[in-house]
């Protein structure tokens, strides 16, 4: 089994492999204080509950981060309880097989080019990921899987949270699709403001990177991935393709590049 980790800012995702096959997942909170032994211990917990799958059986890692701290621990834990176990961590100097031309290629997430790695997978052609975590991001890539750049806009949670907390008279709600755009109560104008403002940004900011990646629109692929994506799903008019596990499935990839099957 190879165990695929994602750790972001908020949550940490963990993918099962089999083969090319995410056979089980989970998502926990990303929380800085946890030690090496904690995250082992939670590690055991999760595996230890599928039936016909122990830790034991755990024969691969492949991990990337956006958090330091989180993943300084997590490099710890494996050389504790997995010594035995290869383990791929996305950093400078690992075998991605994407071309990063941007002019800082080491300032880019790894999260963000293991996205890049597994659309060009998935999806022939070139592609826009739009991943929908603590930030939105949005990354191009290139017909023949090259990175080449992107935006980054803060995300649903973090707006709505400076938002209530600057604003006063202004209350925490649900993100959740109001009956309709033009809202009849505090409540219903905040998740208009919220969900159809978030979709217009997703639409705009699309659109205009495709005119500068393609010249044909249809030729272009735009996936969407991340824990807050189904907020906008339905409503985004130029969202192609949805894959929850696109950074478990690159980390899959990364992991055979330089370990192999």
């Amino acid at each position: 089994m190879l165990l695929t980790v994602d750790i972001g800012n908020t949550h940490t995702v963990l993918g099962l492999f089999e083969g090319n096959e995410l056979v089980e997942h989970w998502r926990m909170a990303t929380d800085a204080r946890r030690t090496a032994d904690e995250l082992a211990v939670v590690l055991a917990g999760l595996v230890g509950q599928c039936s016909s799958r122990k830790p034991a059986a755990i024969d691969g890692i492949s991990i990337c981060s956006t958090v330091p701290h989180v993943l300084r621990e997590m490099r710890q834990m494996c050389q504790r309880y997995y010594p035995d176990v290869p383990v791929v961590i996305v950093e400078p100097g690992v075998k991605t097989g994407v071309p990063i031309l941007v002019d800082h290629p080491k300032e880019v997430g790894a999260d963000r080019i293991v996205n890049a790695l597994a659309a060009t997978h998935l999806y022939p052609g070139p592609c826009i990921v739009v991943d929908f975590g603590t930030a939105t991001t949005f990354d191009a890539v290139s017909a023949s899987g090259e990175y080449l750049g992107g935006a980054i806009a803060p995300g649903i949670e973090i707006s709505v949270a400076a938002l209530t907390a600057r604003g006063a008279q202004l209350p925490t709600v649900e993100i959740a699709r109001p009956r309709a755009v033009i809202g009849k109560n505090t409540v219903e104008c905040l998740q208009s403001g919220i969900v159809y403002g978030f979709i217009g940004q997703v639409d705009g900011l699309v659109q205009r990177m495709a005119t500068e990646l393609v010249d044909d629109p249809a030729a272009l692929t735009v996936v969407a991935t991340g824990g807050l994506a189904s907020l906008v799903l339905d409503e985004a008019a130029v969202i192609d393709e949805y894959e929850p596990w696109l950074t478990l499935i690159g980390l899959c990839l990364v992991f055979e590049r330089n370990i192999g099957n």
